[in-house]
């Protein structure tokens, strides 16, 4: 009931589809990636085979198939298990170019991937998708991947060029493994949640919520409890930013008003990343502050890997990982939560040295005043390319080809539909 009403119509289907019938449904694509659908794809992965997820690269309303809605959705379509089968535990994601619009169109799409022969795997590295070719059309592109059964989500939809899907996908397997590389490097990586421990849901921290021991209040330079609540374009084009707010403790609430405080953090998540406009995945405060709505606070068990989490996050691989898990659902646009992201991938920032943890502040205060362009243009900004060069050469050590690969990698990100969002570039980039 969480997911909203579309999730009663695939608890229906579910119901009255016998075993061996096939179960459509056109849903929102959320239902693909969002945290409130984990039981539905749970669902899917253990009582159905043949699973098969189609979305529209194409941003707008061009992005969903439905004719009165903007928002991206996606068509899943699914055999329902006979009695004394078993699920294949797979999941072929389809990513077309362009919105059907018209049945014989649609038809021939149909045909291009019932006969896609030997179709590209996730785990195949970064060499794409098999091509859904229409004459000498492009339709679309087909990708193969073995999600778990838990329901976690499937972050295959809306991807024009696979192979940032493969990388990202090898990134999470503790692999660096770009394009036009013949094999992965390694590179120590692992899931937010183990490594540092995230703030809190904002309705618990400042609301009408009688356990909420704050009540949100204008900034001050001198506040006893500062926080970093809302968005505002003018004050988040530097790593660095001043806290927006301050918390103003309730009467006879002042002990728990201690222990949410424990909790603040200088690191702060982006949980609404409009990539065609914003550039910062993680914003910085010079004091610790606590984290509000649109940017929850994160809290590491060492102060020195504050800098480095910001410096990762704001890279190119950073936004990738991003971008990865978020909900895409809407153009230009990336959406997660507060529980979804303990799963973010993440450098491990408890396997760099000393060395390299001294030599992240030192980076960091080189680019903490840096302007950095909305994350669209990651491409063409001169100070994200130098933040590249120096996370990857300087920080990780690799080579000049590793960061040339990387440079690649932001090209081709920034070419996603569902990263501009059919914004246009500037005409000077």
């Amino acid at each position: 009931g969480y997911a909203g009403i579309a999730s009663s119509f695939a608890a229906l289907a579910h119901r009255k589809l016998k075993s061996g019938g096939v179960l459509a449904l056109v849903m929102p694509l959320s239902a693909a990636a969002g945290i409130s659908w984990r039981k539905f794809r749970q669902m899917l992965m253990t009582e159905y085979t043949d699973i098969m997820v189609l979305s529209n690269v194409a941003s707008g309303r061009d992005m969903s198939f439905s004719s009165d809605t903007g928002m991206g959705e996606c068509l899943i379509v699914a055999r329902k298990l006979k009695k004394g089968e078993t699920s294949a535990n797979r999941v072929s994601f389809v990513s077309l170019s362009r919105r059907p619009t018209n049945l014989a169109y649609a038809t021939e799409v149909a045909k291009s991937i019932v006969n896609a022969a030997n179709v590209r795997q996730l785990d195949d590295g970064p060499y794409d998708g098999t091509p859904l070719l229409i004459g000498e059309e492009l339709a679309g592109k087909e990708l193969i991947a073995s999600p778990s059964t838990d329901g976690a989500a499937w972050t295959g939809t809306r991807i024009s060029d696979f192979a940032l899907a493969q990388t990202a996908h090898a990134l999470t397997d503790s692999k660096l493994w770009l394009p036009r590389a013949a094999e992965a490097l390694p590179l120590k990586v692992a899931p937010l949640t183990i490594i540092d421990q995230r703030g809190l849901y904002h309705r618990n921290i400042a609301s009408t919520m009688a356990s909420a021991p704050f009540v949100k209040a204008q900034p001050s330079r001198t506040a006893t409890y500062p926080a970093l609540w809302n968005h505002d374009a003018r004050r988040e084009t530097r790593m660095v930013c001043l806290p927006d707010s301050q918390l103003q403790v309730k009467p006879g609430l002042e002990r728990r008003a201690g222990q949410v405080w424990a909790t603040a953090s200088r690191i702060h998540f982006n949980l609404d990343f409009r990539f065609n406009s914003q550039p910062l995945a993680t914003a910085f405060t010079l004091e610790k502050s606590i984290g509000g709505r649109a940017w929850p606070n994160i809290t590491f068990p060492d102060d020195r890997f504050d800098y480095a989490c910001s410096l990762w996050c704001n890279s190119t691989l950073g936004l990738l990982s991003f971008w990865w898990y978020a909900n895409r659902q809407q153009s230009g646009r990336g959406i997660t939560t507060i529980s979804a992201i303990e799963s973010l991938p993440l450098l491990d920032f408890r396997a760099l040295t000393d060395a390299q943890l001294a030599q992240a502040e030192e980076i960091f205060e080189e680019f903490r005043d840096k302007e950095l362009m909305p994350a669209y243009l990651a491409d063409a900004d001169p100070n994200r390319a130098l933040l590249d060069r120096r996370v990857i050469c300087d920080l990780l050590g690799f080579d000049e080809s590793v960061y040339q690969g990387v440079r690649l990698l932001a090209q081709k990100w920034c070419a996603e539909p569902s990263v501009h969002g059919g914004k246009p570039r500037p005409r000077d980039v």
